[in-house]
Parts: C-alpha cells; sequence; structure tokens
C-alpha cells in the first residue's frame, strides 16, 4: 500500500512528478516568466455563459481563466478542458494559430495549471462546443498532481482533509455548498421579511449555559480566568427580549465538546430565534414554513430522499406529545402512571436503562424510552411535543400538567432538526431549574448547565411570554442535499491529525 501510495497515475514516483514540476517552474523563473508574479487576469466570459449563450456568442472573441483539467497533445493540435466556477469548456489551441513558440511553451502545462486564454468560440467537427485559442497564459503553476481523472478523488477521509482538491475533482460537492449558501441565505430573507432583526453575541462566556452539552474550555490570560466556547446563543439572545428586542436571530458557530458521527461534528452552525409575546404553538408553525418554503424555492418540490427513505415535505406536519409517541411505539402510558419508580420499572421492562447520572424520575423515564426507542422509528417530519420538565430547564411549564414543558423537537428521517420552546420566564422556577442542573454536575455530570445569576437577574426585570427556536443548519442542509454525513456539508470538518506515518509520507513528497 505504502509503494502503491507513492505512484503517480502513470506508474511514476510521486517525488519524480513534483521534482519535473519545479524543474519546469525553475526554468521559467529563469526565463523572466514567472507566473506566481501575475497579478491580475481580466476575463469577460465563463464556461456556462459560453455553454447557455453559443449562438449568441459563436464567431466572437472572448476571455476566459480557470483550471486546465485535461490535455491532449496530437502534434500541432491540443485539445483540453478549462474548468472555472462555472462549469467546464474544451479549448482547441493549433501551432499555427498560437505561434511556434508560445505552442511550444503551452505544450509543457501540465494538467492543474491555472491558465486564462483568449479565442473565438466555435464548434468542433464533431459538434462540441470550444473556444479556438489565440493567446494563452499560465496565471499560476500546480506543483502538485490530480489524482488520476478516472478515479477522481473518492477517499473520503483524503476528500474532508483536502477540501480543496474535493473541490476540483468532485462537481457535485461544489453543488452541495452553493446549495448550503442559498438555504442561509433563504433563512435569512425569511427571517427578515418577518420583522426579525440579526444580532452577535458572545463566542466567550464566563459561563456554559442554554444548552446539555459538554462545553470546549479555554483561558484568557490578561483575566486570568477560564472561559467557555459557546454552546448555544439562547441565553444572550433572551437577555435581549428583556431588554426590548422583540425579534430576534442569530445564526452563527456552535461549539460541543462532544462525540463525532455522521450527525455530529464539534462546531456547527445554527439559527437560534426568539420573538415576544409568541409560544412554541408560533414557532411549529414558523418552522414548518420556513422548510417548506426553502424546499420549493431552493429544489421546486416537497419531495425529497435523504438516507434511503422518501420524505414528504407537503406542509401539515403531525403534532405528538411525547407520551402518545412512546404509548404507540412502546406500549406504555406513562399519562397512567403516578410514581417515579414504576415509570421507572415500565422503562426497564422494555430493555431502557436510565443514564448513572440522571434521576430515577418519572420524565427522565419517559424521556429516555422516546431517545432509545422512538426516535429512530421517525420517518416523516414530525413535532414531538410536550418535554418533560427534568430534561427542559428553559422551557415553560405546562399549565396542564406540571410534570411536562411547553417544549417540541422536530424529527425528520429519524434526525432531530430543531428544538423550541415556550420560554421560560418565571425569575424562581428558573432559578430552581439552574440549582438541579448544579446539582447534577456535582454528582459528575459534565453536561449539565450552571448558575447564571445575570440571567436570572434578567428575568426579574421580566421576560415577556416568548417563543424560542433553534434549527441545525448543518441537518436541513444534509436533508436539502441528500448528504449522509455532516462532513458533506461543512467545507472544514473537524478531523483527527493525520498519524507519524501519514506525516511522514508528506514530509517525503516535500524534499
Amino acid at each position: 500500500m505504502a509503494e502503491e501510495k507513492k505512484q503517480g497515475a502513470a506508474g511514476q514516483n510521486i517525488g519524480d512528478i513534483l521534482k519535473i514540476r519545479r524543474d519546469k517552474l525553475s526554468v521559467l523563473q529563469e526565463a523572466g516568466q514567472d507566473p506566481f508574479q501575475r497579478t491580475r487576469f481580466e476575463f469577460n466570459c465563463t464556461t456556462a455563459r459560453v455553454r447557455a449563450e453559443f449562438d449568441a456568442l459563436e464567431n466572437t472573441q472572448v476571455r476566459l481563466a480557470g483550471r486546465m483539467m485535461s490535455k491532449r497533445v496530437m502534434g500541432k493540435v491540443t485539445f483540453c478542458d478549462l474548468q472555472d466556477a462555472a462549469g467546464r469548456l474544451q479549448l482547441y489551441v493549433r501551432r499555427d494559430e498560437l505561434g511556434e513558440e508560445a505552442y511550444a511553451g503551452f505544450k509543457k502545462f501540465d494538467i492543474g495549471d491555472i491558465i486564462g486564454v483568449e479565442g473565438t468560440v466555435f464548434r468542433t467537427q464533431r459538434g462540441e462546443m470550444s473556444v479556438r485559442c489565440e493567446a494563452v497564459t499560465l496565471l499560476s503553476k500546480s506543483l502538485q498532481p490530480l489524482p488520476e481523472k478516472f478515479h477522481g478523488l473518492q477517499d473520503k477521509e483524503l476528500r474532508y482533509r483536502q477540501r480543496y482538491v474535493d473541490l476540483i475533482m468532485n462537481p457535485e460537492v461544489k453543488q452541495n455548498f452553493v446549495l448550503r449558501s442559498k438555504f442561509v441565505k433563504h433563512v435569512r430573507d425569511f427571517m427578515d421579511a418577518r420583522g426579525y432583526i440579526e444580532v452577535e453575541t458572545p463566542v466567550l462566556n464566563t459561563i456554559s449555559g442554554g444548552a446539555t452539552a459538554k462545553p470546549f474550555i479555554t483561558h484568557h490570560n490578561t483575566l486570568d480566568i477560564d472561559m467557555y466556547m459557546r454552546i448555544a446563543t439562547e441565553l444572550n439572545l433572551k437577555r435581549l427580549v428583556v431588554g426590548g428586542l422583540d425579534r430576534v436571530y442569530e445564526i452563527g458557530r456552535i461549539f460541543r465538546n462532544e462525540g463525532m458521527d455522521p450527525k455530529h461534528n464539534p462546531e456547527f452552525t445554527t439559527i437560534e430565534l426568539y420573538q415576544a409575546y409568541a409560544d412554541f404553538n408560533d414557532m411549529m408553525d414558523l418552522f414548518e414554513d420556513l422548510l417548506t418554503s426553502a424546499a420549493q424555492k431552493l429544489l421546486g418540490t416537497y419531495e425529497l430522499e435523504w438516507q434511503g427513505e422518501k420524505i414528504d415535505l407537503t406542509p401539515g406536519w403531525p403534532r405528538m406529545p411525547m407520551h402518545e409517541a412512546v404509548k404507540q411505539y412502546c406500549g406504555i402510558d406513562f399519562m397512567a402512571i403516578s410514581t417515579d419508580e414504576e415509570a421507572v420499572a415500565a422503562a426497564k421492562a422494555i430493555g431502557v436503562e436510565l443514564p448513572e447520572t440522571a434521576d430515577k424520575t418519572w420524565g427522565n423515564a419517559l424521556y429516555e424510552c422516546f431517545d432509545q426507542k422512538v426516535e429512530a422509528q421517525l420517518i416523516q417530519p414530525t413535532f414531538i411535543t410536550m418535554h418533560p420538565v427534568d430534561v427542559s430547564p428553559l422551557a415553560k411549564r405546562s399549565p396542564k400538567d406540571p410534570r411536562l414543558t411547553e417544549r417540541f423537537e422536530l424529527f425528520i428521517c429519524h434526525s432531530e432538526m430543531g428544538n423550541s420552546f415556550s420560554e421560560l420566564n418565571d425569575p424562581i422556577d428558573q432559578r430552581e431549574r439552574f440549582q438541579k442542573q448544579v446539582e447534577l454536575r456535582d454528582k459528575g455530570d459534565d453536561e449539565a448547565g450552571m448558575m447564571d445569576e445575570d440571567y436570572i437577574n434578567a428575568l426579574m426585570y421580566g421576560l415577556p411570554p416568548t417563543g424560542g427556536l433553534g434549527i441545525g443548519i448543518d441537518r436541513c442542509v444534509m436533508m436539502l442535499t441528500n448528504s449522509d454525513s455532516i462532513r458533506d456539508v461543512i467545507l472544514f470538518p473537524t478531523m483527527k491529525p493525520l498519524n507519524a506515518e501519514s506525516k511522514g509520507a508528506a514530509e517525503e513528497m516535500k524534499q
């Protein structure tokens, strides 16, 4: 395997290929033609425009710039493919039209080089849309060979580590990230149109709060204090609602020091939004409208495929209390159970175990039954509502049953897409719930929250009835692009460092 990795596409040693390319660069530099000294190239067309407007552009001159992706030398004529941000187009380079000296220099260009061309749009005898080149300029030298064209860059680990090569070799990857950008824009337009204002809150905080998650800890040298990278934007956004900003949202990076799997990356992007004088029912309406409108605008359909399942986003998604979902899928009616002991026993009877750090309560037993037995069975969009207060320290209690809260999570294809509350605005109740989190933390639960005295002080001034919603941007993009891994929708996902052997190989290539 080690020997195979050292071989180029045609069996050449990688070291030899790198030396040849650097030697070519040295010759150019010695001749005063260093491509890295060029500062700009003015182009007036793209490959996509040539294809889309070919009839109008035929027999006219254009200037294009991009990367040379293939090259077929046939004596006095060379065909190559130029790839720019918009697509690919064939170039036709003829010695008699370019000039003998310029053509000789062009033949030494390598696949992967960045070039600028000037020529006439035409169609070859085989009917291929092309540009007949009258000038070709080397704008940047590629000193690393691209992967062999017939196999491309297929190793997923290498694709994530070298996203720049992935984007060059796999056009569909670029389209995923173009769609991601369009989705984020759609989210902003959607929120702005409804009177929300976008704000920014701190990434570094002296208290970890707003969610149940293990934080990353750093140290501020000047203040000589530990600080936490935010695990949510919730508490600061609700402080702003207290201050009179009735509709606010923030799109930003969140950091959680937890495991990595196809659905989780240590840093990810969310939108959190808060609306005064609204509740979790309003948030359900908003969330459904946001995703259905995105599907229609970006894909032109409500029907998608994701993780091997056919998903129908047609509006009118079901809303099901958690205890009803557990009753439907597990056969346990928690609303008929009144004691903690009976609830825990019922959970154990179907193979559900409560975490060591969790209190053995009715609410935790209900939640774990859902989490371990029901969530994986939810394929079509479903709002799961009325979560137990034990696992919802920031949500308002249900006036119908104080064991439950006005909270929902949206599940699509057994994946949580977002989380919402009717926000708890009782400072006395909030202090008690914070204290419960502190006790769990003291027992060893490093995901439990901390006491936030300033937030309680903010609530003492009065938080209006408020609906809040947090949405995972990455999960939504995964669904819209039919991606199985969160790494496929994050340009630079977190990766384990290369091992010593891989580093050694990389160093060898530098020689």
